[in-house]
């Protein structure tokens, strides 16, 4: 059984980066990274002008509209009266998952806090939030409530398994997400249960992006029909849409054997993990025979002593050779020798390793900021208006005061709604 037909793509050639130290790559960089300052102020960048109120939430969401945030939109999270805290209160706070947003405190099960929060949405463009299905209805801020004060309002729902369907109204985690999509269930070695997955594909990929994609979409399209609508980001949905060439793949016949022994779960010898001789691992993917070959070349593998890339019934062989001679060198050796070179190498990292890697150096991609510890440069990339790092909020609830006074709330109903403990700060 051959699978030539799939390995015949594109020639994706890379370059590796010398060792050098960190540049920033567009305009609002300067030539060499030093500590850097979080941006204040207006944002730049393509989402600058649009205004998000969020429902303070966990995960999934405030991952979501970071990536929005990033992106130069005005986050406005709502948090409940509990969570400000007492006391003294801190004046700044650094937080890669939280930057990016102003933060207020809104009582909303309060009649006059849900005529407040509707007050700002009528001078928002998205809203976003991440309770099962009905609460928001519940409080008075479901759809129809919100659509009343503003007809192009976007309103993004996110939940784990969607607002219909039977398990709609029961608690779930990413893993489960994962679990009953086949995510999970179609990764790892032959022989060996699932492993969790980090979270990535059901909070992160499957919601948070899933949602931030559909807010897009849903503000491009207002744009035109001056009319908003309902985005129903389901986290099982999400993970699907992340697999679905699996699934066309698995319906055409051509992944279908137990986890280990396809293409891109592990089966073949060139797509692979391998372990080197100081127990750290390395991965190799030269799919294209061209590369392959260069990667025997390499190793110092007779092509004529081995069976064919492409038949299947002879990947163990080969994969048996591959771990007997990785075993042979250290990781960092493999990485001296293979490294930069069109073999598709790269080595197995922990994060602490990543941010250290010349080529994520190079690129700029983890940024310092004084106070703090680096941050994750915005991705994508956008040569024009680029994404920013900005602050994170000091504490829950600190900027309700601000907030509200440039909505057109006056001092003196802030002062009201204070002592009425509708609002706090």
């Amino acid at each position: 059984m051959f699978v030539g037909e799939w390995l015949r793509c594109k020639d994706h050639r890379h370059e590796i980066a010398p060792k050098c130290r960190a540049t920033r790559l567009t305009g609002h960089f300067t030539e060499q990274i030093g500590s850097t300052s979080l941006v204040k102020g207006g944002a730049m960048g393509p989402l600058n002008g649009v205004t998000i109120i969020e429902l303070a939430g966990l995960g999934a969401l405030p991952y979501g509209t970071l990536k929005l945030a990033d992106m130069g939109a005005d986050i406005i999270r709502v948090h409940p009266l509990y969570e400000v805290p007492t006391g003294d209160k801190p004046t700044e706070r650094h937080s890669e998952f939280d930057r990016g947003r102003r933060s207020i405190a809104i009582d909303l099960k309060s009649p006059d806090g849900v005529a407040l929060l509707k007050r700002l949405v009528e001078k928002a463009d998205v809203f976003c939030e991440a309770f099962r299905p009905g609460v928001c209805e519940r409080l008075g801020i479901g759809p129809d409530d919100l659509f009343a004060c503003n007809p192009k309002l976007v309103y993004g729902r996110l939940t784990g398994w969607g607002q219909e369907g039977p398990l709609s109204h029961t608690a779930g985690h990413s893993l489960n997400y994962e679990a009953m999509t086949g995510a999970i269930g179609s990764i790892g070695t032959e022989g060996t249960p699932p492993v969790p997955m980090l979270q990535v594909f059901g909070d992160f990929a499957g919601g948070g992006l899933h949602l931030a994609f559909g807010v897009v979409c849903a503000l491009f399209e207002a744009q035109r029909s001056g009319k908003g609508q309902v985005i129903d980001a389901a986290m099982v949905d999400g993970v699907m849409s992340i697999f679905q060439v699996f699934y066309g793949m698995t319906r055409t016949g051509f992944h279908t054997g137990p986890v280990g022994t396809n293409l891109f779960d592990g089966g073949a010898p060139f797509y692979n993990v391998y372990e080197t001789a100081d127990g750290k691992h390395v991965t190799v993917a030269p799919i294209e025979a061209k590369f392959y070959a260069q990667l025997l070349d390499k190793l110092g593998i007779d092509p004529a002593s081995l069976p064919d890339q492409n038949d299947t019934n002879g990947w163990p062989e080969i994969r048996a050779k591959f771990a007997e001679v990785f075993r042979t060198k250290t990781r960092d050796e493999w990485s001296d020798l293979l490294e930069g070179t069109d073999v598709c190498y790269a080595p197995v990292l922990s994060f602490a390793e990543a941010e250290q890697h010349p080529h994520n150096i190079a690129r700029g991609n983890f940024v310092p900021v004084e106070g703090s510890v680096p941050q994750l440069l915005p991705a994508p990339r956008l040569s024009r208006t680029p994404g920013e790092l900005r602050p994170t909020y000091a504490y829950p609830g600190c900027d309700t005061e601000s907030v509200l006074a440039e909505f057109g709330v006056s001092a003196e109903e802030i002062s009201l709604l204070a002592s009425a403990t509708v609002i706090s700060w």
